[in-house]
């Protein structure tokens, strides 16, 4: 990577998209819940899972640059 505050601007960022990602998820299965399409609620499940993990490595990366 690059300086700290490089890293720490990048951690921001991926905790950011993390975020964005977990709702999306959360919305998705929400929605899947409610019209009970078993698909959409793994895939939503499964965004956000993604999502939190992104938010993780987001908050390493800033934890790294402090």
């Amino acid at each position: 990577m690059g300086t700290r505050e490089e890293l720490y601007k990048e951690g921001t960022e991926q905790q950011a998209k993390g975020t964005v990602r977990e709702v999306e998820g959360r919305v998705r299965r929400k929605v899947a819940d409610a019209v009970d399409d078993e698909s959409e609620q793994v895939k939503g499940a499964a965004k956000e899972a993604a999502g939190k993990v992104q938010k993780n490595v987001g908050k390493a990366m800033r934890d790294a640059a402090d």
